[in-house]
């Protein structure tokens, strides 16, 4: 069976650190990354790597995709440039395609509305509360969140978000999921001994 592409949302301030996990173990177990951008023009993260988009953003359709990732980045909170991409997400969602929003992406979310009835979490509540959104009833102070599609997690949690998204997706589930989960969050050198086993038995 032949896997839809998963799609990283990159832009201008993106947070490199916060999506490599969850891109680096889908990409081993199959999926394509496609990289979508407000245009194909190239974009400079945080961290200044230089990114030339996939396509843009307006050439992506949920039925074409597995997963929309939409990474933290300055512009969330410093401008209105990102909002179309919380406007995909809630296409996305409408179309039961899931979403993973991590720092910065979830306040966009709240903006658009999207975390008015769902569980979430973020960087902590009152962050998005000064969004003025109407979901501060379903935050939960947890490393990420998992909720009618959509993920969510702060920005000192790129190994739960990552965690969450290979669960969705089933690349690791139950207790291969967990030992993924303890090697790179706890450094725990019992559960490389449950990947390796995982991995020799595919």
């Amino acid at each position: 069976m032949t896997l839809q592409p998963v799609h990283l949302a990159v832009y201008d301030t993106l947070a490199d650190w916060e999506t490599g996990h969850a891109t680096a173990y889908l990409a081993r177990a199959g999926y394509r990354i496609r990289t979508v951008g407000p245009s194909e023009d190239p974009v400079v993260s945080i961290g200044g790597l230089r990114v030339l988009p996939d396509l843009a953003l307006d050439a992506v359709r949920p039925e074409d995709s597995s997963l929309l990732i939409l990474p933290g980045a300055d512009l969330w909170d410093s401008s209105e440039d990102l909002a179309p991409f919380a406007r995909k997400a809630r296409e996305f969602l409408a179309a039961g395609t899931p979403v993973a929003a991590i720092c910065g992406a979830t306040a966009g979310l709240a903006r658009e509305g999207l975390l008015d009835d769902r569980d979430h979490t973020s960087a902590v509540s009152f962050y998005l509360a000064a969004t003025g959104y109407g979901g501060g009833e379903r935050y939960a102070d947890a490393d990420a969140v998992t909720d009618g599609g959509l993920i969510t997690a702060g920005p000192t949690e790129p190994v739960a978000f990552a965690r969450e998204i290979l669960g969705l997706l089933g690349v690791y589930e139950g207790e291969v999921l967990d030992a993924w989960y303890r090697l790179f969050h706890d450094s725990d050198p019992a559960a490389y001994a449950v990947l390796e086993k995982a991995t020799a038995d595919r």
